[in-house]
């Protein structure tokens, strides 16, 4: 039996912005949560998150791809949001997040898919378009990667890497790391929201910081050292050093499969990403014979600010492809 924590459900209940109901997946012996919004016989909208968030990343794209007629499928990576948290740290690779991905996929049989995916939902969603193509419509890459021999893991990448090691910046007790979102979203400046992580109090917020912030650590409020193992291992993941859980052969096959995508492809990039640069989602366009289009205000979690936005232009580009 894995030993793993629940996240008690009263802790989503003050959320107004996300009101959507939860559905869960039983992956062995542990309980995927995800969300299930618009027709069920509509084409699905699969939108996967990174880290250090969860599917409330989507609040404000998930009714607006409903009025568009999508069922938006949106779930959290087990260790994130409503799903259950294994409490060893070695329990996370890749890999296994995969897996629990595609077991949740074909387990509802989705067809018709549009992946939209950022940061660590890159591998693990891209992943499933690479080895199932006939479930997948079109993707939409945002400011994410595949792991390949010629990426260049850029200094910011570098940088928040060592911010998880021994001694690093978030290397302390239940590291809120909610507060983070605040400052990529330009609601809380860097003199503020640093001290508050060195010192593990949440400063005075204004009203839509106070509302982001209290989405963003829903998940982990009260709880202990341990349910915060999901969060550590991605960052410790990146296969620029750890190429066993970082799963950095499969990404690099997945990767070299994509070059070879005959469905479209569309790149909505945050060119204020030090992470994942405008200049490498550009290459990576151009590789995939994508569109790009750059949000140059928006950092590297661009859903946050720009999810109307997003959701316009992503609309705006499925009606002008060509009837099939």
């Amino acid at each position: 039996m894995t030993e793993f924590i629940r996240t008690p459900d009263a802790n989503f209940a003050d959320l107004n912005d996300f009101p959507f109901e939860p559905h869960f997946h039983q992956w062995q012996d542990l309980r995927q949560h995800y969300i299930d919004e618009g027709p069920r016989d509509g084409p699905v909208m699969l939108l996967m998150h990174g880290m250090p968030t969860w599917s409330y990343l989507y609040r404000d794209m998930i009714p607006l791809l409903v009025a568009a007629g999508y069922r938006c499928i949106a779930p959290d990576h087990l260790g994130f949001g409503r799903s259950d948290k294994p409490v060893d740290p070695h329990w996370y690779t890749i890999a296994r997040h995969t897996e629990v991905l595609t077991s949740l996929i074909t387990e509802l049989d989705l067809q018709r898919i549009t992946l939209v995916c950022q940061d660590w939902g890159g591998p693990t969603g891209l992943a499933q378009a690479a080895m199932m193509p006939e479930r997948f419509d079109r993707l939409l890459i945002m400011n994410t990667w595949l792991h390949h021999p010629e990426f260049h893991y850029s200094d910011g990448i570098r940088k928040w890497f060592n911010h998880w090691r021994s001694g690093g910046l978030f290397d302390r007790p239940c590291p809120d790391v909610a507060l983070l979102l605040l400052l990529s979203s330009g609601l809380a400046p860097r003199d503020i929201v640093i001290p508050a992580l060195v010192n593990g109090k949440t400063p005075p917020l204004e009203e839509g910081a106070q509302r982001m912030y209290r989405g963003f650590s829903a998940p982990y409020r009260g709880l202990p050292d341990e349910a915060f193992n999901g969060y550590r291992r991605f960052p410790l993941s990146i296969p620029a050093l750890d190429y066993q859980s970082g799963n950095a052969a499969a990404q690099a096959l997945h990767y070299r499969l994509l070059l070879n995508w005959q469905k479209p492809v569309y790149f909505i990039w945050g060119c204020a990403d030090d992470v994942f640069t405008e200049t490498w989602g550009r290459e990576w366009a151009s590789q995939l014979g994508a569109s790009f289009d750059p949000l140059p205000d928006a950092g590297h979690f661009p859903q946050n600010t720009h999810g109307e936005k997003i959701c316009q232009i992503l609309l705006q580009r499925i009606a002008s492809e060509p009837r099939r």
